[in-house]
């Protein structure tokens, strides 16, 4: 029987796994969060507008603008702000929120909401905020991934989360080991591939800025910067053009081994994936199984390819 991996723990918005927490005493169950990433991930809920006090059922809250601050106070009372009250909160779980490899958040909450939260200018509401929980935790956090539930809804969106919070969890396991520069060079040239799907040039410039650093830099100096832009890259969506790409670079170690037409059956492999016609899954399975009868150790160390467990299905829409 296969060992089941240790779970990756994740911080999660307590409604979204059936506590009912919310204004109006019910929850947002999400059965895609329990059911399927519950398989690979731990969860550890929190309500921030519990934490500060605000009862069940509560008042409801929203964003107002006030000058250039933005606060949050009662829909009903607008003398309930509780503006400072979710940024403490927020800054008092820093300790527990450092051992997490990303965090799944409540759509349109204006202390939860990662983006596109309404703020009120007058009687007119703009979705351009954000909860003020989420907001000061990405300021401290602002290498970790964060979605909301709403929006993993998206196959692209879904698969972009999943993998960012596996490559997350490598680099803090990397840097626990005790981070030096064969570690980090051996590290990015594993992700090199998937970096690249995401934006090919920010890859490159990675790279040489890696090997510059190498050379002159602290590892201790460079390793938080490459963390920066690892992220920043990697939330650039992957287009199906830079998959392409990649694909047709992996293909190239196969050039010596394959015979005419499994090297065509490849070829309108790819070119179907590049038309929309076949997902993703199709061309790399295609490509495992060339690689399992010729060997090649870069690629077979790369995770390009297996970015995440199988099981999760994620590149099987892509």
């Amino acid at each position: 029987m296969a060992v089941q991996p240790e779970k990756i723990p994740l911080g999660i918005s307590s409604c979204l796994l059936g506590e009912k927490v919310r204004f109006d005493g019910g929850h947002k169950q999400n059965r895609y969060v329990l059911d399927t990433l519950g398989r690979y991930f731990s969860f550890r809920p929190f309500c921030p507008e519990l934490a500060i006090g605000l009862g069940v059922p509560r008042e409801t809250i929203r964003l107002v603008a006030d000058g250039d601050a933005i606060r949050a106070v009662g829909n009903k009372t607008a003398e309930l702000d509780v503006t400072q009250p979710l940024i403490e909160i927020a800054h008092a779980q820093r300790d527990w929120q450092r051992d997490i490899f990303g965090y799944i958040v409540k759509k349109d909450s204006p202390s939860c909401g990662m983006e596109r939260v309404k703020v009120y200018r007058g009687d007119m509401a703009q979705r351009d905020g954000a909860g003020l929980y989420t907001a000061t935790m990405m300021q401290n956090f602002p290498t970790l991934p964060v979605e909301e539930e709403g929006r993993l809804g998206d196959p692209v969106l879904r698969e972009s989360f999943v993998k960012r919070v596996y490559i997350n969890k490598r680099w803090h396991d990397l840097v626990a080991s005790g981070l030096d520069w064969a570690g980090l060079t051996d590290f990015h040239a594993r992700h090199k591939l998937i970096l690249m799907s995401h934006d090919q040039n920010r890859a490159r410039a990675l790279g040489r800025e890696l090997s510059e650093a190498h050379k002159a830099g602290a590892i201790e100096d460079f390793g938080p910067r490459y963390l920066d832009e690892m992220m920043r890259i990697l939330r650039v969506f992957a287009k199906r053009s830079n998959h392409v790409n990649v694909l047709e670079h992996i293909r190239g170690y196969l050039k010596h081994d394959l015979d005419r037409d499994d090297k065509q059956e490849l070829g309108e492999s790819i070119e179907n994936y590049r038309l929309g016609r076949l997902p993703l899954i199709v061309p790399i399975t295609l490509l495992r199984h060339h690689f399992r009868k010729c060997p090649n150790e870069y690629i077979q160390r790369s995770y390009y390819m297996q970015p995440h467990p199988d099981e999760l299905m994620l590149l099987n829409s892509l």
